[in-house]
């Protein structure tokens, strides 16, 4: 297997990652990163195979966790997104009780009401594009999906970068106390909520979950906290970029959406062409060989979705930004058994948020050079100046 270096906190890997991604795939299936001390998949075959394959998992080997860090991993033990079948299985099947498409679609005037509040108090000249709309929008549709008041939005952020900065590169011991803390402050306001809804049930994702049933079997309040946290980490870091991501591209391309442009594919090129996750770490779950490469059980293998999603065996052209593009879907969602629970909501935030932004701006253009975050495998922007005038 061949090796590379590439620093994980380097601002042009951080800026633009696609070039060291055509690199990898020249070089093989698999190539040793040695900054992550692992084999990385890049191929858009390799990845969708290493998604699917029931010899790989996402629960790593066991390890001692540091007494700082006990209340964060407190919460990861009962995430589906840690878990492998049949726990995952378990999880999933009761979580999917209340996330249906029944209650995702219902969300859409909400949606739409939220994006056009933020469109009418934007400032006037140049601005933050996130901090004023990609910001606030998914916080608060998860909060109302969960029946959290609008004035936790804020609260729920802090404890959403927090806790979420334990995934990029770099991170320190300030970093981990940080997400400790934060996990230990969220578990409990999600515990009080949680116990406050199984005294007075509301028309919300809380009252749904602690209803959900599964051949007699129901979520433990424990299980319940993670499954919020989870959705709201994971959904709203996720959705933020994309929408940045997604307003870049589309403003330094040219390929503004109107009235007539059907806005399903635009998004799903959004997602393909600039994805918000780059990396999605594996572990074997026995010895086997996959592409040449004999794996031990507990060994790990990261799967490159960004570089899957620009492989030119599969996309013609695919550092071009194309709405109209057809062909094999993008990795940014996963696949398998641990595909994103949250797809269908964030497919529909950004398709209500993009269409009215761009319907009630026409005018909009990019003012400032736009900054990446120094975050990988997260990515996405640090702030992106815009004028709609």
């Amino acid at each position: 297997m061949k090796r590379i270096s590439q620093s994980l906190t380097d601002p042009a890997l951080n800026a633009a990652p696609y070039p060291f991604y055509d690199r990898l795939r020249q070089m093989g299936e698999l190539v040793f990163w040695e900054e992550f001390d692992m084999p990385v998949a890049s191929s858009h075959a390799a990845v969708s195979s290493l998604l699917r394959d029931k010899n790989f998992g996402r629960e790593g080997p066991a390890f001692d966790v540091p007494d700082h860090l006990e209340a964060f991993y407190a919460v990861e033990a009962h995430s589906m997104l840690e878990l492998e079948p049949p726990r995952h299985t378990r999880l999933r099947k009761l979580v999917l009780h209340g996330f249906t498409s029944r209650r995702i679609k219902t969300l859409a005037p909400m949606i739409e009401q939220l994006a056009t509040q933020k469109i009418d108090a934007f400032p006037r000249g140049n601005f933050d594009i996130l901090e004023h709309f990609a910001t606030p929008i998914p916080v608060l549709v998860i909060a109302r999906l969960l029946g959290v008041p609008d004035s936790m939005a804020d609260q729920l952020l802090r404890w959403s970068h927090a806790m979420v900065a334990m995934y990029v590169a770099g991170r320190t011991r300030e970093i981990e106390e940080q997400a400790a803390q934060a996990a230990t402050e969220f578990t409990e306001f999600m515990r009080s909520y949680i116990n406050e809804r199984r005294a007075t049930p509301a028309d919300d994702l809380i009252s749904e979950l602690i209803a959900a049933e599964e051949d007699g079997d129901k979520l433990s309040t424990d299980e319940m906290i993670t499954t919020c946290i989870l959705l709201l980490n994971a959904g709203h870091e996720a959705t933020v970029h994309s929408l940045g991501n997604g307003i870049k591209a589309c403003l330094e391309t040219g390929h503004v959406p109107n009235e007539s442009t059907p806005i399903g594919p635009l998004v799903e090129e959004i997602l393909r062409f600039d994805p918000p996750l780059h990396m999605f770490q594996r572990w074997a779950k026995c010895d086997v060989e996959v592409f040449g490469h004999d794996f031990k059980k507990g060994d790990a293998v990261g799967l490159l979705l960004g570089a899957a999603n620009h492989d030119p065996n599969v996309y013609k052209d695919p550092h071009v930004f194309e709405p109209n593009r057809s062909g094999k879907v993008h990795t940014s969602f996963g696949g398998g058994i641990h595909f994103c629970v949250g797809a269908p909501l964030a497919r529909l935030e950004m398709e209500i948020a993009l269409g009215t932004l761009f319907q009630r701006c026409p005018k909009l253009r990019i003012a400032e050079r736009p900054e990446y975050k120094p975050a990988y495998h997260f990515h996405g922007l640090g702030k992106l100046i815009v004028c709609a005038d």
